[in-house]
């Protein structure tokens, strides 16, 4: 599904002279999607808390503090105008074979690889997805698309996640099923298996109609001003 979302009209960007946009709402995906995707960031490896947009105000706000001293290995946020609703979670029963999966209600998650040192985020990056990690937190879908900062001198000319360095993925999967655990707990984080660049597509895909009809209010709010 290439092109902008729908969602963004005249009406909104002039809003956006004014006020600032939304991160999840107000901010367009991009005409390249899902090739190249505008990515809002929340955490960058040197946080020592995790950051997350409130989804009500769109200001970042304080999650939580890192429990332990693993920090995540790239800019992480999600892809604006995106929703992991029924469509994603289908597709991810479809892929790993997992019934009873429901989607987890947020945007689409991503993490970005650029070799440069980004010190904070609340940012907005242009990002190329190459792959993806098909995650499952207890029963919802909670797929991270791996990506690399567009025109990145280290990581820009990767164009599939099986180009990767073996190490760099297994440093992505090993703090996705840790980040949220305390030594001695169950793990409720599961990684079925990770993606390409097709499928990591078809997911933003997935993610953008899931997005279109859970906010489809705020399409027809926008048509009557």
């Amino acid at each position: 599904m290439a092109g902008s979302n729908k969602l963004m009209d005249p009406i909104g960007r002039l809003m956006g002279l004014r006020y600032k946009s939304h991160p999840w709402h107000g901010i367009d995906i991009g005409p390249e999607s899902p090739k190249i995707v505008t990515t809002y960031i929340e955490v960058v490896p040197t946080d020592t808390v995790k950051y997350e947009v409130d989804k009500v105000t769109g200001y970042l706000k304080i999650d939580r503090p890192q429990k332990f001293s693993n920090i995540i290995p790239a800019l992480y946020g999600f892809i604006p105008q995106t929703f992991c609703g029924a469509n994603v979670a289908k597709f991810s029963e479809e892929k790993s074979g997992i019934k009873d999966i429901e989607g987890d209600g947020d945007p689409l998650d991503i993490c970005v690889l650029t070799e440069k040192e980004i010190t904070h985020g609340d940012i907005l990056v242009q990002a190329k997805p190459i792959g993806g990690l098909r995650m499952l937190d207890g029963n919802e879908a909670d797929d991270k698309i791996i990506a690399v900062l567009k025109g990145d001198a280290l990581y820009g000319d990767y164009n599939d996640v099986s180009e990767l360095p073996k190490a760099v993925v297994n440093r992505l999967r090993h703090y996705f099923l840790t980040y949220k655990n305390l030594p001695g707990e169950e793990k409720i984080c599961e990684i079925t298996h990770t993606y390409g660049v097709k499928e990591a597509h078809q997911v933003i895909e997935h993610s953008i109609e899931d997005y279109q009809r859970r906010f489809d209010f705020l399409d027809a709010a926008l048509k009557t001003v």
